[in-house]
């Protein structure tokens, strides 16, 4: 392996991200089972000579594949492509989907029970809006707006302006390791909208079990029951969902988000993809990702997305701009699986609420004029440190009576109360009242409801974490 190393690693140095490129051109290796199990991997020094590059790429590179859990370092013996791995492309077997369902009978969407106005500091799901790169964003939507060809301006393809298609899978394959076709993806005016035309396509009136996560999303599961889903709720712990609890009819649909779990912050174990994987093709299931923040990790580089190990093609990807810049943009896009696409197309067409034109052209601009990975890149900085003023703040306040998650990703952060006997749904009515935002954690929880917060970082400064963490230590404090 280490002799040929540089015979399969060619790094393309005008494209820019040397890690990127770099673990990726091992990753795609371990999925079509060229580096094999146990395999050994070039020394850092020895892979930063041979590619010219600095050794500090190749460690990050190497500490962003281990925390994959694809490769592994064994005292004594380096490092090697770890044994639990993705099964190469060979020998992989597909069930056919069926194209469309009829509508069943759907029960209400459910909402916060006791969620704040959104404009309050701390509610969830709100980026920094104060931070959004406005110059640049109205430099190319204006500019797509002055240049809108005549073809532009017709009705174009359902799936999305191809030229922003194309410029979504440039990043999704760089950022977040999604292998796929152009044609796979499909753009979305929200990530629920993606979710929806997903479930109506994959669920039928004999095969539509869905499993969800427990705690998870609240507005997927009322998606999942719009489309008339039967929902199985499956515990999650600190290695993400739990297969080995999971219960009664085979699923057809399975919703996760394993890169950083909604609302606990956990990043799902390879051992535990792998099983998520494995249940899919066993079930004839497809799975649904939702990576909705992704991007922002804070201890480490953000992991690869769960669709880009899947071999037998049972993964739809959700991404969406509405976390990484703005609500307002209405952006969100979907990677289909091959066997969905042309249900799915089908579906877009019957449903119609297209994203406007000149909001996808001016986007695919934004994103290949590199606009996008800046913004990503100065705000992973800013949310890192806003993330830490709260959980300081908290932990100084507070940390007699919370459990907090570690807050090493993501836009929110998840805290239970210590006492199961405290009513959440009271304390986020008077942080409210105090001009604080926050969701319940209970309402994310199915079976068995636990008390605690959710609170959004994106406004974390020093100052607002400090008076938000005395608020809500005064509150617990004076209840009854």
């Amino acid at each position: 392996m280490t002799s040929q190393a540089v015979t399969w690693l060619v790094l393309d140095r005008p494209q820019g991200d040397l890690e990127a490129q770099l673990c990726r051109g091992i990753r795609e290796r371990v999925q079509a089972g060229t580096l094999t199990a146990g395999e050994r991997l070039p020394s850092t020094r020895a892979l930063a000579l041979s590619l010219r590059i600095s050794r500090s790429t190749v460690v990050q590179a190497y500490d962003r594949l281990r925390a994959e859990g694809l490769i592994e370092t064994v005292p004594g013996s380096g490092t090697r492509i770890s044994t639990a791995r993705p099964r190469p492309l060979a020998g992989v077997t597909r069930t056919r989907a069926p194209a469309s369902r009829e509508a069943l009978p759907s029960t209400p969407l459910q909402t916060p029970s006791a969620a704040a106005p959104r404009a309050l500091p701390f509610q969830p799901g709100v980026p920094d809006l104060k931070s959004f790169p406005a110059a640049a964003w109205a430099r190319c939507v204006a500019g797509r707006i002055k240049s809108l060809r005549i073809h532009d301006l017709g009705y174009g393809p359902v799936a999305g302006l191809p030229e922003l298609r194309a410029a979504i899978l440039a990043h999704a394959s760089v950022a977040r390791g999604v292998m796929a076709q152009v044609n796979q993806v499909a753009v979305f005016p929200s990530a629920a909208a993606a979710l929806d035309t997903l479930a109506r396509v994959t669920l039928a009136p004999r095969a539509n079990t869905a499993w969800i996560e427990d705690p998870g999303w609240p507005r997927a599961r009322g998606l999942l029951h719009r489309a008339g889903a039967r929902v199985v709720p499956v515990p999650c712990d600190a290695d993400g969902i739990d297969l080995a609890r999971a219960s009664g009819a085979a699923p057809r649909l399975i919703y996760v988000t394993p890169s950083h779990q909604c609302p606990t912050g956990v990043t799902m174990s390879l051992p535990r993809r792998l099983a998520l994987l494995e249940a899919a093709r066993r079930h004839g299931a497809f799975i649904i990702e939702d990576d909705y923040d992704s991007e922002f990790r804070y201890d480490t580089q953000p992991i690869a997305a769960l669709q880009g190990i899947d071999t037998g093609q049972r993964v739809a990807y959700v991404g969406t701009f509405s976390k990484t810049l703005a609500p307002g943009v209405r952006v969100a896009y979907a990677i289909l699986p091959p066997e969905l696409v042309a249900a799915c197309h089908a579906d877009m067409a019957l449903r119609q609420g297209e994203v406007p034109i000149h909001i996808q052209a001016g986007l695919a601009d934004f994103l290949n004029d590199g606009h996008f990975r800046g913004h990503i890149r100065r705000m992973r900085g800013v949310y890192a440190e806003r993330m830490d003023n709260l959980l300081r703040a908290l932990t100084r306040h507070c940390g007699d009576f919370l459990d907090m998650a570690d807050g090493a990703g993501g836009l929110k952060l998840a805290v239970r109360f210590r006492d199961h006997g405290v009513d959440d749904r009271s304390v986020v009515q008077a942080l409210a009242q105090r001009g604080y935002g926050a969701r319940t954690f209970s309402e994310f929880c199915l079976r068995a409801p636990v008390p605690g917060l959710v609170f959004g970082i994106a406004q974390g400064t020093p100052a607002r974490s400090e008076a938000l963490a005395v608020a809500l230590a005064a509150i617990v404090r004076d209840a009854p």
